[in-house]
């Protein structure tokens, strides 16, 4: 089977990363990119997400999302995949091209492959959950049966 790794939105396939400059529109705002969104969605403090969505970048809203000094909503470990499910499906239905590449994809795994992440990536060796690229796996199948 083929794999495609993906991780820096300099690589091969850096589209699929959420830190791509594609911005998206969920909840009635526009969102420079999916990591400004899902890191947003950690905090039930309206004026936090508001803070992150105007942030300069996604390192930036990735960091922001990572303060513990905010409080974390109570239901995020139950809701994270779904609200991520939502993000990406959001980012390839809203531009084309990046539709187009995620199909061109095939029946190829799709591997966030990063040692910084066991959860959404493959902890830099496969012993990762790698929960992003299974996501993208699915949202490849769902934008192929339309």
């Amino acid at each position: 089977m083929d794999v495609i790794n993906f991780y820096s939105v300099s690589d091969d396939f850096g589209q699929f990363s959420n830190f791509a400059a594609f911005p998206i529109e969920l909840g009635g705002e526009v969102w420079p990119t999916s990591e400004h969104y899902f890191q947003a969605q950690k905090f039930a403090d309206a004026d936090y997400r508001q803070k992150i969505r105007q942030t300069i970048s996604p390192m930036q809203a990735a960091k922001m999302g990572r303060d513990r000094k905010q409080t974390l909503r109570t239901d995020w470990e139950t809701v994270k995949d779904d609200i991520m499910r939502q993000t990406v499906l959001a980012k390839f239905t809203q531009h084309d091209e990046l539709r187009t590449l995620l199909l061109s994809t095939g029946s190829a795994k799709i591997v966030e492959h990063t040692e910084n992440d066991a959860y959404w990536g493959d902890g830099g060796d496969g012993t990762g959950q790698n929960m992003l690229g299974r996501i993208l796996v699915d949202i490849r199948e769902q934008l192929r049966v339309g």
